[in-house]
C-alpha cells in the first residue's frame, strides 16, 4: 500500500484545494506555536476545515499540554483529528476521547535519542497514531515542528516496527529522499511542509514532483 501523505501548514481554502487535488490524504492546520512556520488563527482553521470533504483528514496542530485546554482548542476549530505537538503534561488522552468521541488523536514524538523509542511505544497504546518529527521541546523556545531537519531514521524505523500503531514520518522529507525514507523506515505516511513551498506558499510544481516520486515507490 502506498504511504499516505499529509501536507502541513495549510494557510487558506485555496491551499487546501491545491493539496487535495495533488493527492494529499490529510491537511495540517497550525494553531498558535512558540516557534515555527504556518501558524494561522483558530477562525481560519475552522473555515478551512469546514470546506474539506471526507475522507480527507483535517489535523489541528495544538501546542496545548493540558487535556482540558486541548478540548477547548478543538471546540473552536472542529477538525476531525488533533495533532498534539508537545507532551501531554496535565490530564489524559482518555479525557479527550470521552469528551470528543469522534476525534482521532495523533501524538508527535520529537526523535532525539534512544528514549524517544520508549516514549513512542508507551504513548502509542493511548492514541490513534504517532508522528515522528525533528523538533526539540527541551529548548528555551520550544521547537515543535517545521524545522525541515532530518532526524535519525534508524530510531524511526524501530518505532515503526515496535509501536503497533500507524506512524507518520516528518522532518526534511522531499521528492529527492522520499524513496530512501520509505525503504529505511516503512512508515504509514509522510508529513511535509517546507519542501513543497516557495517563499512560504504552496508550490504546485513541487507538489507534483513529490507525488510523482511517491508513485514510483
Amino acid at each position: 500500500m502506498k504511504p499516505r501523505v499529509k501536507i502541513c501548514c495549510i494557510s487558506s481554502i485555496d491551499e487546501a484545494d491545491v493539496a487535495i487535488r495533488a493527492g494529499a490524504s490529510a491537511l495540517g492546520l497550525v494553531g498558535k506555536m512558540p516557534s515555527g512556520p504556518g501558524v494561522i488563527s483558530d477562525e481560519e482553521i475552522y473555515e478551512i476545515a469546514q470546506t474539506v470533504p471526507p475522507p480527507i483528514a483535517t489535523f489541528l496542530l495544538t501546542s496545548e499540554t493540558d487535556s482540558l485546554d486541548i478540548i477547548e482548542h478543538h471546540k473552536l476549530v472542529q477538525t476531525n483529528t488533533i495533532q498534539i505537538v508537545d507532551k501531554l503534561h496535565f490530564g489524559t488522552y482518555q479525557e479527550i476521547y470521552e469528551t470528543i468521541p469522534s476525534v482521532k488523536i495523533v501524538q508527535v514524538i520529537h526523535v532525539l535519542d534512544e528514549s524517544s523509542v520508549d516514549d513512542a511505544c508507551e504513548i502509542a497504546k493511548m492514541v490513534d497514531a504517532i508522528l515522528l518529527d525533528s523538533g526539540n521541546p527541551n529548548l528555551d523556545v520550544k521547537e515543535l515542528g517545521g524545522t525541515g531537519r532530518i532526524h535519525n531514521w534508524e530510531l524511526s524505523k524501530r518505532i515503526v516496527e515496535t509501536c503497533g500503531k500507524p506512524v507518520f514520518l516528518a522532518g526534511g522529507i522531499n521528492a529527492g529522499n522520499i524513496r530512501d525514507a520509505f525503504e529505511k523506515v516503512q512508515p504509514f505516511g509522510f508529513d511535509l511542509c517546507s519542501s513543497v513551498r516557495t517563499n512560504g506558499r504552496l508550490d504546485e510544481r513541487k507538489l507534483d514532483e513529490f507525488f510523482q516520486a511517491i508513485d514510483k515507490i
